[in-house]
């Protein structure tokens, strides 16, 4: 049973710009593409000082009510209560981003990776699709939970179920893309297994997500990302921008081309955003912009 109450599923429909309709694969697919058009992968509220949980109904109603985003706790932890409100039966599964090097046990949890079942298609015959909002700049659809290639502009996606090793199934991203690859688990999972991670992930000097301030949203020729202070596109129009160092130049952007607002962040968080960002930006022009 999904635990946002009508309203709360209209103002999250009303960000997506959609109306609620029965499941089918058609309109979970417009879900989706709206979701991560829409509602960014961000971690700007951790450099803001922000501290966020990862309890689902809280997530959705910063998404729907507050205009943020968040990382893959968040923004799946969120649609998946969408969807379960909307009739869709959904499982959160234990994931692992990881690099180059292949999966990783230790990157297990991570992330939460989502599969909807009951939705059978031509090219899908078992009906379970992996869904996953809170990749950042990997999938635009919903892909069918079937081996194979997949074209998704501007990057090409492999699925992989795995027979030996880390996890029981692996999708390859695009070399050109942020991640190397994501394995996950098929057993289905509760919320309480990604806790140790976000507070890692959400508190360690080490966490990567604490290095740079950053946000991205996908569409259906490629993905516009914010890392720092400069603004870039990657796939059709690709483009970096010169750094936004004017406070409320960067400020707009994220208002303007990813949907994101603050009004619900105390002065004080904001100006500890922009104060990290700025100081991170002049520690890395200092240093020769590796």
């Amino acid at each position: 049973m999904a635990r946002i109450d009508s309203d709360l599923q209209g103002a999250y429909l009303r960000r997506l710009g959609l109306e609620a309709e029965p499941p089918s694969v058609e309109a979970l697919q417009r879900l989706h593409r709206r979701h991560v058009e829409r509602v960014p992968y961000e971690t700007m509220w951790l450099h803001a000082g922000e501290a966020w949980g990862i309890d689902p109904a809280d997530s959705a109603s910063r998404i729907a009510r507050q205009g943020r985003g968040g990382y893959c706790y968040h923004l799946n932890g969120a649609f998946s209560e969408l969807l379960r409100s909307l009739g869709y039966s959904v499982a959160r599964h234990v994931g692992g981003v990881h690099g180059p090097g292949g999966p990783e046990t230790e990157a297990l949890g991570n992330h939460l990776v989502l599969t909807v079942r009951g939705l059978p298609a031509a090219t899908n015959p078992t009906g379970v699709w992996y869904v996953d909002v809170g990749l950042g700049d990997a999938l635009h659809e919903a892909l069918p939970l079937v081996g194979g290639d997949y074209e998704q502009a501007p990057f090409r996606l492999a699925l992989e179920e795995t027979e030996a090793g880390i996890g029981d199934w692996h999708l390859v991203h695009d070399p050109t893309g942020g991640f190397a690859g994501m394995s996950w688990m098929a057993a289905e999972a509760e919320m309480t297994a990604f806790a140790a991670k976000h507070e890692w992930l959400s508190t360690s000097a080490e966490s990567p997500f604490l290095q740079v301030a950053m946000t991205e949203h996908r569409d259906a020729t490629g993905v516009d990302v914010v890392r720092g202070l400069v603004l870039a596109r990657v796939g059709s129009g690709a483009s970096s921008s010169e750094p936004l160092t004017h406070r409320s130049d960067w400020f707009g952007v994220l208002a303007d081309e990813f949907g994101l607002h603050f009004g619900a962040s105390p002065p004080e968080a904001l100006d500890r955003l922009w104060d990290r960002v700025l100081a991170t930006h002049r520690a890395w022009d200092a240093a020769g912009r590796p």
